[in-house]
């Protein structure tokens, strides 16, 4: 996991070709005025998801993680708080989903704080509950842009 400002995402470039084009749309598109959905970028290779939800409480949170593609997930409004654990730490809630690139978990792990403004990476296996509320719930507008594996 790597959480930082969007203003330090050139530290990150070279992790991955796509990186940059993955970026690169978070910092020259107009996201806040983006409607909610998916956005290609460079065909399956790195795709946007648009978000705007509520958050929710801790127990209504699933870990999720993918094999096949890069999360890099920036906040645009508000915050919330993201999970991060170990896959030795959650068991298998639901089984992979080939077509969505998914799975979801149960179990325990740390929460950090994500300010708009500010990103997190999760590569493939690296486990993450999204969307979780700090005290109350309140509406998030989120990107997340997912990178193919190289």
């Amino acid at each position: 996991m790597i959480i930082d400002m969007i203003e330090n995402s050139h530290l990150y470039l070279p992790i991955n070709s796509n990186f940059r084009k993955a970026f690169d749309f978070i910092r020259n598109k107009d996201i806040s005025n983006l409607e909610p959905g998916e956005y290609e970028i460079d065909n399956l290779n790195v795709y946007g998801v648009v978000n705007n939800y509520f958050t929710k409480s801790k127990k209504e949170g699933l870990w999720e993680a993918h094999r096949h593609y890069i999360d890099i997930q920036y906040v645009i409004t508000n915050k919330e708080l993201i999970g991060y654990t170990n896959l030795s730490q959650v068991e298998k809630y639901k089984s992979y989903d080939e077509n969505k690139d998914i799975e979801f978990f149960t179990g325990k792990g740390s929460h950090v704080i994500v300010d708009a403004g500010t990103f997190v990476i999760f590569y493939p296996y690296e486990v993450h509950m999204p969307g979780i509320a700090l005290e109350n719930s309140e509406k998030v507008k989120k990107v997340v842009i997912k990178v193919l594996l190289e």
